[in-house]
């Protein structure tokens, strides 16, 4: 019995995507890189995306031909609007909650695939479920990165999005089960570990007087840092504005451990559209975080999320996000034109910046997100950095990895062994969104 999963959308989909693997190799099943060698196929959906609902339909299409000639099962979770989901029900054999995944083997016996994995749990709230679907152990896709679900579903309801919707209320995981996941990983030599969310930094408010706060649960992820002798770095994503305090910032200052990259989306540069957008920050609000930031952290890189073309968004406020981009000289901004999301807010809403215009204001930003990441870039020359080896590089005979700020590094080595290790790299030229080293040998290394 082989199995076939498509994973399409964010890192969240992507982390649970490894509990669904390990569920299904608990039933026996086998993973196959070929969906056509597979006789269970499914596939973790974004709703929150009109192209990966779109393509899921591509996908059932083509699955569900298959049927005629052989045996297949098909499945279909991760972030389903209902409106989709009372589609799927038709198309797929399976469609379930990811927080159900435990019950997933249940699901299967129903198709003559009996296993004693399944859990008894019925009439559960979306709370508990989540309970017993963090309760999974993740079948990691990589030795040394990983990702660490913190928190479920999302309490702001921006008008663009869908994911309240999707995923439900902000729910948040116990702290003891994320700080020996985090523990469990330090000891096997992980090196890069990303605490996930769609509201990281609201953790713990759901449950408050009885979890920690997210900065406490940094604090403790901190101190298993100070108490081990491994090198590695701790990411989270995606934190809001709004509830980025400064004790937060103040934490990830006091440990080596938690990275020095901040991932702090803005959407807008404009009040007005701000309002609209239902962020619940102003741009004041976010210029005083990020002075926090630059006063504590003045080595942290900044990453950031903004929208063009939002409806109604006009010229003079497109070019103050122009001028909030080059005041917080950011060195990755996710630039995506606006496009209804079906379940959002603002789906009901006009649609009314021509795409064109949505094409020039996509490549303004670009253009000026190039010249302060390059800036960035060319400062980093002649000096030396710890960075991660992730991968070969496109460019023959080079390696690809990142820095702790999560900088793109590439440097000559053919010496795959180093894959997956913290080595020191010597900066030697710069574009605008990576840099080229040498290696550094330690021995080389000025103390």
């Amino acid at each position: 019995m082989k199995y076939h999963l498509v994973t399409l959308g964010c890192q969240m989909n992507q982390s649970d995507s490894e509990r669904v693997k390990r569920v299904l190799e608990g039933m026996g099943a086998q993973w196959t890189d070929d969906e056509n060698d597979a006789n269970i196929i499914g596939i973790l959906a974004c709703s929150v995306r009109q192209k990966a609902i779109d393509k899921v339909y591509s996908k059932i299409a083509n699955w569900n031909k298959r049927k005629a000639s052989q045996n297949l099962i098909t499945f279909i979770s991760g972030c389903i609007l209902p409106a989709d989901k009372k589609k799927f029900l038709k198309l797929f054999d399976i469609v379930f909650a990811m927080r159900e995944l435990p019950q997933f083997p249940q699901m299967m016996s129903q198709y003559g695939i009996t296993t004693p994995v399944g859990l008894e749990k019925d009439n559960l709230n979306p709370k508990e479920e989540m309970s017993f679907f963090w309760q999974v152990k993740p079948k990691y896709n990589s030795s040394f990165e990983a990702f660490i679900p913190i928190q479920n579903g999302c309490d702001k309801f921006c008008s663009f999005c869908a994911v309240p919707y999707t995923r439900g209320r902000e729910v948040s995981r116990p702290s003891q089960e994320i700080i020996d996941e985090v523990k469990s990983l330090v000891e096997k030599g992980y090196k890069s570990i990303t605490l996930l969310g769609q509201n990281v930094n609201s953790y713990g408010l759901d449950k408050k007087g009885n979890e920690l706060s997210f900065s406490q649960l940094l604090e403790e992820i901190g101190k298993i840092g100070n108490e081990s002798s491994q090198t590695f770095w701790v990411y989270f994503t995606s934190p809001h504005p709004r509830d980025m305090g400064r004790d937060v910032v103040e934490v990830i200052a006091k440990y080596d451990c938690l990275a020095k990259q901040i991932h702090l989306p803005i959407q807008s540069g404009d009040d007005k559209v701000l309002i609209k957008m239902n962020r619940k920050h102003s741009v004041k609000k976010y210029r005083e975080t990020v002075s926090v930031i630059r006063e504590l952290i003045p080595q942290a890189t900044l990453f950031t999320d903004i929208i063009v073309g939002f409806s109604g968004e006009t010229e003079e406020q497109f070019q103050n996000t122009r001028k909030a981009l080059k005041e917080f000289e950011y060195n990755m901004a996710y630039i995506a034109m606006y496009s209804k999301r079906p379940g959002a807010a603002s789906y009901s809403w006009p649609d009314d910046v021509d795409l064109k215009v949505k094409k020039e204001r996509l490549v303004l930003l670009s253009e000026d997100l190039a010249e302060v990441a390059g800036s960035y870039n060319r400062n980093m020359l002649g000096n030396v950095y710890s960075v991660l080896v992730r991968d070969t590089d496109r460019k023959g005979g080079y390696l690809s990895s990142q820095t702790e700020g999560k900088i793109t590094v590439r440097f000559a080595s053919e010496d795959q062994s180093l894959i997956g290790q913290i080595v020191n790299v010597k900066i030697t030229s710069a574009s605008n969104f990576s840099v080229e080293g040498e290696l550094v040998e330690v021995s080389e290394l000025v103390e």
